[in-house]
């Protein structure tokens, strides 16, 4: 039996001033999956996201929420059931890392009211699970581009919402966090049954972590489904207008993706032998 998508969009239309940066797109996400969106730059992933979170006009189809368009929704409502984790986000000052992750109960409260119980254990799992538990009381002006990355993750989590949206989350990450953060995509879907969409550029990340990937070019949805059936040397060769060498690991049973660049892989030698 299939799963009732929990955010869809459908034929969508979006635009930059006249410009048609993506055209008659459909993607679903549902409970319990991670939809992962990939492309190279400017084919319209990131915007597709934020139109999936009403962060960018429509001009044709529409966004729903469940069988409800999402326009029907306040913001507030909407915030109850969507949330987004964007790239470009200002370092509020004079705040400690708990106040600004305390932000994602904003649309859960009643106006004037303090945190209740139930805010204080959201926003005390977010912070745990994203790893910003013992920095609570650091003013958030002190942190890394990285460490701030994964409070106003923790933010986005404390809002506690049915699907939730991610755009590149692994930038500015070292590689433990980066795949942590992986981990925890994985984690919110297969045991909190999220719906997760997720813009990544690391191929490799998009293979590890996504159920379905939908391969983007120049606004078009140039492949979709499964990743060993969308990130084949085929499509990316012709996505990325690059020649990409595509394999399986055989220990692992991992995609494992080759741009293969103008100048040949640096090799070196093991016990008189040469290796790439």
């Amino acid at each position: 039996m299939s799963t009732a998508a929990f955010l869809r969009g459908d034929e969508l239309e979006l635009r930059y001033g006249k410009t048609a940066v993506v055209h008659g797109v459909s993607v679903e996400l549902t409970p319990g999956r991670v939809t992962g969106l990939v492309g190279p730059n400017g084919s319209g992933k990131s915007t597709l996201l934020r139109a999936l979170a009403r962060l960018h006009q429509v001009d044709g189809g529409q966004v729903l929420v469940g069988e409800k368009p999402a326009s029907l929704l306040n913001a507030r409502e909407f915030a109850r059931e969507v949330t987004l984790f964007s790239q470009s986000r200002p370092a509020p000052h004079g705040l400690t890392v708990h106040e600004v992750v305390s932000f994602g109960r904003h649309p859960h409260r009643r106006r004037f009211a303090g945190p209740s119980p139930a805010d204080r254990d959201a926003v005390s799992r977010a912070m745990t699970v994203t790893g910003v538990q013992d920095m609570a009381e650091r003013p958030v002006g002190e942190l890394s581009g990285g460490e701030m990355q994964r409070v106003w993750l923790a933010a986005c989590l404390a809002q506690e919402t049915g699907a939730v949206l991610l755009d590149e989350p692994t930038n500015h990450l070292d590689l433990r966090y980066q795949v942590e953060i992986l981990d925890l995509v994985r984690d919110l879907a297969d045991e909190q049954g999220i719906a997760i969409g997720i813009v990544l550029h690391d191929l490799d990340h998009a293979a590890r972590v996504a159920d379905t990937l939908l391969l983007l070019r120049a606004g078009l949805i140039h492949a979709a489904g499964d990743p060993l059936d969308v990130l084949t040397a085929e499509n990316l060769t012709e996505v990325y207008d690059l020649r990409v060498d595509v394999d399986v690991d055989a220990r692992t049973g991992r995609l494992r993706i080759d741009p293969v660049g103008r100048h040949p892989a640096r090799t070196r030698t093991i016990s008189g032998e040469r290796h790439p």
